[in-house]
């Protein structure tokens, strides 16, 4: 009986030894890159939403740890019209985009619109089929979802 209590301690031991060194490893791995899509259709949430990116930017610290994509379709779409975009949003879209954020166009509202990429501010990509298959693409791809 000695030999079992003895036998099953030192297994006990091992595998709290293993357990801890994984417990270890798990806190010193640096944590996994989020990776958002947000979503815009309404004109007036237009700030609201740049501003949420700058916060995100903010809180994670740079746009080295996060991957961000914005959605437009809609309204929201006429306010990145260069020809009449405020020169305050003019100017976040174009450090977003340096900073690596894809500015997504909704195809269906841009031909809607009656516009091209050419008419957006520089930066903005065609979701040629669609926001919706644009933002299911990227939720297929690990991107969470926010709507604000």
């Amino acid at each position: 009986m000695h030999r079992r209590s003895i036998l099953w301690g030192s297994v006990s031991a091992i595998g709290a030894v293993l357990a801890a060194s994984r417990a270890g490893a798990a806190a010193e791995a640096p944590p996994q890159k989020l990776k958002v899509v947000y979503h815009l259709d309404d004109l007036d949430k237009v700030n609201f939403v740049i501003g949420n990116i700058q916060n995100h930017l903010d809180g994670v610290g740079g746009p080295g740890n996060v991957t961000i994509a914005l959605v437009v379709h809609g309204r929201a779409l006429r306010a990145f019209h260069s020809a009449a975009a405020n020169p305050e949003l003019s100017k976040h879209v174009a450090r977003f985009t340096k900073d690596g954020i894809e500015f997504a166009a909704c195809g269906n509202t841009m031909k809607s619109q009656n516009i091209g990429l050419a008419d957006l501010l520089p930066g903005f990509v065609a979701a040629k089929r669609g926001r919706v298959v644009r933002l299911a693409e990227l939720q297929s791809q690990g991107n969470l979802y926010l709507r604000p």
